[in-house]
């Protein structure tokens, strides 16, 4: 069975720097694409970062600011939050594909994630 674990999620002031991860277990993701989504209260689950076997992709929104890395040895991804706004305050998801994802549409489509984890929420205050 599939699962994927966020964690360190947590209340922090603007410009501050938070650092989310994402365990897998059941399923080696390292020729796969994971991502990183977020949902804030009442909107739909946008897409924040993605990472392939050879890219990254971001969101317009957290291009500069933020960092996805993998550790294949640890089955992890990360998310390396700089210059943290109060608009980033959200539930943040982790998703790993099935598909090695190098397009718009696919990457960015959490439509193409097969697994999610259960989220971590990040309060971002001003």
């Amino acid at each position: 069975q599939v699962q994927l674990v966020e964690s360190g999620g947590g209340l922090v002031q603007a410009g501050a720097s938070l650092r989310l991860s994402c365990a897998a277990s059941g399923r080696t993701f390292s020729s796969y694409t994971m991502g990183w989504f977020r949902q804030a209260p009442g909107k739909e689950r946008d897409f924040v970062a993605a990472i392939t076997w050879s890219n990254t992709y971001y969101a317009d929104s957290v291009k500069g600011r933020f960092t996805i890395s993998r550790d294949i040895a640890k089955n992890t991804v990360h998310l390396q939050m700089n210059s943290l706004k109060p608009e980033d305050t959200a539930v943040y998801y982790c998703a790993g594909s099935n598909y090695h994802c190098s397009g718009t549409g696919c990457y960015d489509d959490p439509a193409e994630y097969a697994y999610w984890g259960q989220g971590t929420q990040v309060t971002v205050s001003s």
